[in-house]
């Protein structure tokens, strides 16, 4: 049976959800949001989805209003009788929280993955997840989506000399292999040590940067303090020029300054995550949409089509 299929978005994700079903080729599906005086808030489709494959969009970056939208989008859709239900989820939030580092802490990963499932989706789309093994909380499943087509691409088109992929930290050593092994290009990597949460205590360099041309690679840009520190470190140690990588623009506090402030000639981005870059002169950062990208995983999913063809790393 090929059941009619329907898009709707959350509120916050609305840009990037018009992007995504325009390369898909239609339109979002109407729905409405019932604010009350309190803050509460409840979504309703203006149209049917009874026996529909139903594609809910929306990164659940804070505030927390993000992810409760989608969660009451599921549920609502669930209620109404839709066939099948993908959470489609450029950004997934909360992410970072994925194991307990300290006594008494939640893993927040794993109740976010928990809440989804009870929502009601049947199946989740994500990119860069901040660690893979994330995929493992969902009893459903879920395409993990890699920026890295949009990325590579992009670095070709630049036809940079001595080029030389870097990781800001230890724990992206993998990723930017990934991308020296595609590239052809030799790995560095900054060692760190933080005496907290977002505040670096010091930071070393591994491997040879001198004369050479930097592109440090990462899933997420959030305070913008370690990957500053590296790209400064990096081009204190003779590097030519520094430019970075990061799928998702969380750009918290001080984010846009620390960029502008920096060794950083150009932070290339995707849309996962909407930008506030009209508070500040934003040269320096450039954004590439994953619309496309994720609109063909949308069309492979809904025709029970492969989709290895559409990941690089």
């Amino acid at each position: 049976m090929n059941q009619k299929v329907l898009f709707f978005s959350t509120r916050s994700g609305l840009k990037l959800s018009k992007k995504i079903v325009h390369y898909y080729g239609t339109l979002l599906g109407k729905i409405k949001f019932l604010e009350f005086n309190d803050g509460e808030y409840t979504p309703r489709f203006e149209e049917s989805v009874r026996g529909c494959r139903v594609f809910l969009i929306g990164s659940t970056f804070p505030p927390v209003d993000n992810l409760m939208e989608l969660l009451l989008m599921c549920d609502a859709a669930r209620r109404a009788s839709a066939y099948k239900i993908t959470l489609v989820i450029p950004y997934f939030g909360w992410a970072r929280q994925d194991h307990k580092d300290q006594p008494r802490t939640p893993i927040a990963a794993k109740l976010i993955a928990n809440l989804m499932v009870a929502s009601g989706a049947n199946r989740v789309m994500t990119m860069d997840l901040h660690a893979d093994q994330i995929q493992g909380f969902f009893d459903i499943p879920v395409d993990h989506v890699y920026a890295s087509r949009i990325f590579i691409h992009y670095i070709n088109k630049l036809k940079i000399n001595q080029l030389t992929i870097a990781s800001p930290d230890m724990g992206g050593a993998k990723r930017a292999r990934s991308y020296a092994g595609y590239l052809g290009t030799d790995v560095v990597i900054c060692y760190k040590e933080r005496k907290k949460a977002n505040e670096i205590e010091f930071m070393n360099l591994i491997g040879e940067v001198k004369n050479k041309n930097i592109i440090l690679i990462d899933d997420m840009v959030d305070t913008a303090g370690t990957l500053t520190e590296a790209a400064n470190l990096i081009k204190q140690e003779g590097a030519k020029s520094v430019r970075a990588i990061a799928t998702h623009p969380v750009l918290s506090g001080d984010a846009y300054q620390r960029i502008v402030n920096s060794s950083i000639e150009e932070l290339v981005v995707t849309d996962t995550i909407p930008i506030k870059h009209h508070q500040y002169n934003m040269n320096k950062i450039k954004v590439l949409s994953c619309s496309s990208l994720f609109a063909e995983v949308m069309h492979s999913v809904q025709k029970d089509e492969s989709i290895s063809n559409k990941f690089f790393i």
